[in-house]
């Protein structure tokens, strides 16, 4: 593979050389530029990193830094090796593998298998380790590689000699120690091989050779193994040689201590996580591994589960501490208390006295250089409260849970748990609780885990509570569950609480981190960002970010995506019941939540600049960025309609019904549109802002008209124009005037549309300028013109309505007038400046997923095409078209759309296509307006069918 330049071929060799660690920017700047960094300094590596990435990741599997085998974490980056899920398989840590299974045979007393795994080992080195590779970090593993080939090759050789492959090991061992002239190791071997092959005058020049070289060029004489082996050869007595080909003798053992807590045998779940655990180790360093999690999700019951898997590979002993980092009843555990115990338990009281913190870890690490352990640290509050903790014998283990996320601590895999699969969920309660057997019994505990909200902590407790009980027991306590203020005071038994848990964690939280949590239990959505904790809290975004990021780390919340996250079920109803014991405080939240989305749904409204008292687009740059933002909400936005009603912030709820109103139909979503208005309605109708109940009625007009429903438009309108003209505001009588106008042309009648937008002009003329609102007016008047046939007028009046649609910054009558105006240069002939228009109209369009807009355009742009001479690029326009209206529910101009599509069909010969498409066409909703349509389109295709014979 082509790695690109040597400095990005160094920054992957120190990453890769550290498989499964953080590797720090500083440490990557150290490592490659040593003391003279670039000038640009830390910003070059993220550059280096995203192009080592397009290198090296697979095709399909993409190579964004969540994908990607270079990973990018808290603190720097990480490369996946290969036994970590889709991680990559490196030639330095399988050759590290090999060379310890080779050792392990050779204690074992097998050399034909120790002799085959070093073998497989040197094949991997191509050439001199890590050739031309730049920096400090490359030099340093450059001669830690090369000394590693040289051990291997002496160590293959002794065993061929053990094994009597003499003749092998001469050839390989005469060019090993022309490489390496001084290697006394390496001379004694080649004697060795060529005594054992009669070869005795050989070995002696051997010796002499070297004998020279120590003596003339470095001024010391030949070490002791090489002269022992010199005075055998020369007394042609074997036996006088030393042995290299025995396994060592083990050195004796102390009984082997274990003290793992008892596993209850109802481990559900886990595969994934438990495989990452019990996962082969380095048996050259010490691994930690650590397991996070939320309070009551299982973190010890999966690293005790996953210790009595690894048991038989540790022959010190396992070892377990409860280091009490989030117990009440429990102060946490002093390190010099827990290094005494540690101490005692691997028989080593020397230093046990001390409290000294120092001296006792020391200690530790003394007593555990000789030793291979398993150590559990259960609950452990911090890295710091870890670090000296951890034993120093080679191929040890350590198992570390906490709620915190441990990012201080060096761990080859860092493990976060979510609450089980709602099977799994299921699984465990079944089998704690007994029965299950019918359909009713399963659907019963199926409810009762779901509402457990799959917290292990909760399973077990109901468990406990419905154990050996009637089905109606478990139905009646499912029922209280659902119950979200007695939720918690059921989830309670003896000396368990999931209440408890929850506190303990709170607890430890500084102030400000506790009101955020507290707030964040009042997020009208399940999923949240930085800017709803920021409305909730009152602050910068930048520091609701921080917040949401702690709180992450101490497992009370969950990142589901880069930029957002969620509290779990149980948790969000501990938040609210904290959050009102502040209510204060839960009142003044509510009130910036609900202001938040306001401002979104007015941004992201086209029209939102023509409502009164819209006061900027807050956090929001754009009308792109407040729809993304309203994206991510989904279909909750209807809910926060309704929680806004319910909470007290009735006006909030309106001005949110009135500004979803444009987003959501744009996009087909009426009926979640009829609901938020729905909702809305009533209040509105109280309200002390006396233009919200004919704004929201306006709504509803626009609503419906854009489904065909002109009659239910109408009433609307009409009833909003009534309210208006009571209520003295010119500025609503306009806006259901230019709604009366538009849906009355729609119906055919144009001098009362005409005499509509009339009144509007002169309401307008009275209010301040509202350039939006001129705009839909000119567009809507240009129509008439264009049906009229009076075409210069028609332009006219598009061009005016363009020019004020620009400067009220509306992109949807920008949009929608550019189409208008591309449809008159059609009619008049000219396809290339309607092209033009068109063409602007579609990208408008599509950045605002507006499909009906979208596809209307599309289908005139292909007529443009078409008139063009471009006649496949017009059939790929309507196909275009054609797909984006088979994902939509229809709205009047739409089924226009899909008519115009189907007669296209007919008309092109492709009359199987024309039917299907049609047929899909005929489920939409049959309103007044389309319904002659539907017959035309009918009677034609039939006359088409009939004249082939279909």
């Amino acid at each position: 593979m082509d790695l690109g330049p040597v400095r990005e071929q160094a920054l992957l060799a120190a990453l890769l050389l550290r498989p499964g660690r953080t590797v720090t920017r500083q440490q990557l700047l150290d490592g490659v530029w040593g003391s003279e960094p670039p000038g640009t300094g830390a910003k070059v590596i993220p550059v280096y990193v995203h192009r080592l990435r397009k290198r090296l990741d697979t095709p399909g599997r993409g190579t964004g830094a969540a994908e990607s085998v270079l990973v990018t974490v808290r603190g720097g980056y990480r490369f996946t090796p290969a036994n970590a899920p889709g991680g990559t398989w490196v030639d330095v840590v399988r050759c590290e593998e090999l060379a310890t299974e080779g050792r392990a045979a050779r204690e074992a007393g097998d050399l034909d298998a120790a002799a085959a795994a070093w073998s497989t080992a040197l094949g991997l080195f191509r050439g001199e380790p890590l050739a031309s590779v730049p920096g400090p970090f490359a030099e340093g593993e450059r001669h830690r590689l090369t000394e590693q080939r040289l051990v291997l090759a002496q160590d293959l050789a002794a065993a061929r000699l053990g094994l009597g492959r003499h003749a092998e090991a001469v050839g390989e061992l005469y060019a090993l120690t022309a490489e390496h002239p001084y290697n006394e190791a390496l001379a004694a071997l080649l004697m060795r091989a060529l005594y054992a092959a009669n070869r005795q005058s050989d070995a002696l020049d051997v010796y002499a050779a070297a004998r020279r070289r120590l003596v003339d060029e470095q001024g010391v004489d030949p070490g002791a193994e090489l002269r022992q082996v010199h005075e055998a050869v020369l007394r042609g007595d074997g036996s006088r040689l030393p042995r290299t080909d025995a396994p060592a003798t083990p050195a004796p053992r102390r009984p082997r201590r274990s003290e793992l807590p008892v596993d209850i045998g109802k481990f559900a779940g886990r595969d994934r996580e438990l495989a990452l655990l019990v996962a082969d180790a380095d048996a050259g360093v010490v691994t930690v591994r650590a397991v996070d999690g939320m309070a009551g999700i299982g973190k010890t019951a999966l690293a005790v589960h996953a210790a009595r898997r690894l048991a038989d590979r540790y022959p010190d002993g396992c070892l377990f501490v409860e280091l009490h980092g989030h117990r009440e009843d429990h102060e946490a555990a002093g390190r010099q208390r827990v290094l005494r115990r540690l101490l005692r338990s691997v028989g080593a009281g020397e230093g046990e006295d001390s409290e000294d913190l120092d001296e006792l870890a020391a200690s530790w690490r003394a007593a555990t250089a000789g030793l291979r352990l398993l150590l559990v640290l259960d609950d452990a509050s911090s890295a710091e409260q870890v670090r000296p903790l951890l034993p120093a014998g080679p191929g040890s283990m350590v198992l570390v849970t906490s709620r915190q996320r441990l990012t201080g601590l060096d761990a080859d895999r860092r493990i976060s748990l979510a609450p089980l699969a709602l099977d799994e969920a299921a699984g465990l309660l079944t089998r704690i609780v007994g029965g299950a057997g019918t359909e009713r019994e399963r659907a019963a505990v199926r409810e009762l885990a779901a509402l457990c909200d799959r917290l292990p902590l909760a399973l077990r407790i109901v468990g406990a509570r419905v154990q050996d009980r009637p089905l109606w027991a478990v139905e009646a306590l499912a029922a209280r569950l659902t119950d979200d203020e007695r939720r918690l005071d059921e989830l309670a038994v003896e000396d368990r609480s999931v209440e408890v848990a929850f506190q303990l964690s709170y607890g430890q939280l500084p102030p400000g981190e506790q009101r955020a949590f507290r707030v964040l239990g009042l997020s009208p959505t399940v999923q949240f960002d930085r800017l709803t904790l920021a409305a909730l809290l009152g602050l910068p975004p930048a520091q609701a970010e921080q917040a949401l990021e702690q709180l992450a780390d101490a497992s009370l919340v969950q990142q589901v995506t880069a930029d957002r996250y969620r509290l779990h079920d149980l948790v969000a109803v501990y938040a609210r019941r904290v959050a009102a014991t502040r209510p204060d405080e839960a009142a003044a939240a509510r009130a910036g939540v609900f202001r938040l989305y306001v401002t979104a749904a007015r941004c992201a409204s086209d029209w939102g600049t023509s409502v009164p008292d819209a006061h900027g687009s807050g956090p929001f740059t754009d009308w792109e960025d407040a729809a993304a933002w309203l994206d991510a909400a989904g279909t909750e936005l209807v809910d926060v309609v309704g929680q806004s009603v319910a909470a007290g912030h009735a006006d909030d709820a309106c001005r949110l019904a009135e500004g979803l109103v444009d987003y959501l139909t744009r996009q087909g979503r009426f009926h979640e549109c009829r609901t938020a208005l729905e909702t809305a309605l009533p209040p509105a109708d109280r309200s002390t802002e006396q233009r919200l109940a004919s704004a929201l009625r306006t709504g509803m007009g626009i609503m419906y008209g854009l489904q065909g429903r002109y009659q239910e438009a109408r009433a609307w309108f009409t009833q909003a124009l009534d309210l208006s003209r009571r209520a003295d505001d010119p500025h609503e009588q306009a806006r259901a005037c230019a709604g009366l106008g538009t849906f009355a042309n729609l119906e055919g009648d144009a001098a009362e549309s005409m005499t509509h937008f009339a009144e509007v002009a002169r309401l307008v003329g009275s209010l301040e300028h509202d350039d939006w609102l001129m705009g839909s007016v000119m567009t809507r008047v240009g129509d008439i013109h264009h049906q009229l046939g009076e075409h210069d007028q028609a332009y006219d009046r598009y061009t005016d309505a363009i020019a004020l649609a620009e400067r009220s910054g509306s992109p949807r009558l920008l949009g929608k007038t550019l189409l208008r105006l591309g449809r008159l240069q059609l009619d008049l002939g000219r396809p290339a400046e309607a092209a033009g228009a068109l063409g602007k109209a579609e990208d408008l369009a599509r950045r605002l997923g507006d499909v009906p807009l979208h596809s209307a355009v599309l289908d005139r742009l292909a007529t443009a095409e078409a008139h063009l001479g471009h006649p496949e690029a017009a059939a790929d326009l309507r196909r275009r078209a054609r797909a984006l209206l088979d994902e939509q529910t229809g709205t009047d101009s739409e089924i226009v759309i899909r008519h115009q599509l189907v007669w296209y069909g007919a008309a092109t010969e492709d009359l199987t296509s024309a039917r299907d498409f049609f047929a899909r066409s005929t489920n939409l909703p049959v309103t007044e307006a389309n319904r002659a349509r539907i017959s035309r389109v009918l009677e034609a295709l039939g006359r088409r069918g009939r004249g082939q014979g279909g």
